[in-house]
């Protein structure tokens, strides 16, 4: 081949690669808040790292869609419930630091002596630059295969961020339930779309309009098509973001 068309040929796989890395989704976000900048790190699946003003929490921390030896430490880790894919020792381990506090469920922390027990009504206000209150997660309609609900009420929860001015709410492994649509002021919502353990994208796109975040990130959504929640919020003013979260 001649050195022109193999230059050629180099060019087009430069240019290639280079839309291939302009197309990717953004590793995190940046709001900004009466209370300072708030980074949205998106680790991957359901798992997120926030961090403001020199602040690091740790949202669902599992070893296998971060590595966390090589992560910032923890103020606080939050974790929704006992599944796999949310709760892992190891994560735990690897992010905890003198001062580090842990709040979860009680299913989670009967099995880690230094977690505090939090439950749906909770608000947990250790911090200056923000609260958190705590949310019910559960399933109403799918079930498994024994007939019992993949999340029952009760058990598992979501978080609702208040930064100064600003409110994010991160739902845990959840459906379409009243006490979501009854959420108020939500200027950022992560909710998880994936069956049958948690929603359709009809379903995130009922909630959505009940409640009325600005910022949609549609996660946790492992095989859906999350460009399906895009065509179906169409013509609202609800912004849907689609980033790595599979």
């Amino acid at each position: 081949m001649k050195k022109t068309k193999v230059f050629q040929l180099a060019l087009i796989l430069l240019a290639m690669t280079t839309s291939i890395f302009a197309q990717e989704a953004p590793k995190y976000d940046i709001v900004t808040t009466s209370k300072g900048d708030l980074k949205m790190t998106f680790v991957g699946h359901g798992t997120l790292m926030f961090e403001i003003n020199g602040k690091v929490i740790h949202i669902d921390p599992v070893s296998m869609y971060g590595d966390y030896s090589k992560m910032p430490k923890a103020d606080l880790i939050l974790v929704s419930h006992e599944h796999g894919d949310h709760f892992d020792k190891e994560a735990l381990a690897a992010i905890r630091k003198d001062g580090t506090k842990f709040y979860t469920i009680a299913n989670v922390a009967k099995d880690v002596d230094w977690a505090k027990v939090i439950k749906s009504g909770d608000v947990i206000s250790d911090f200056s630059d923000f609260t958190v209150e705590i949310v019910p997660a559960y399933n109403i309609v799918n079930k498994s295969p024994s007939g019992d609900a993949y999340h029952p009420k009760g058990n598992g929860v979501g978080f609702v961020f208040t930064f100064g001015n600003t409110k994010v709410y991160v739902a845990g492994d959840t459906e379409n339930t009243p006490e979501m649509k009854a959420l108020q002021d939500i200027d950022i919502a992560f909710l998880p779309m994936n069956l049958p353990y948690t929603m359709t994208p009809e379903m995130v796109a009922d909630a959505a309009k009940a409640f009325q975040p600005t910022v949609l990130y549609p996660y946790h959504y492992s095989q859906t098509d999350p460009n399906a929640l895009v065509d179906l919020l169409k013509g609202t003013h609800i912004e849907v973001r689609i980033r790595d979260l599979r």
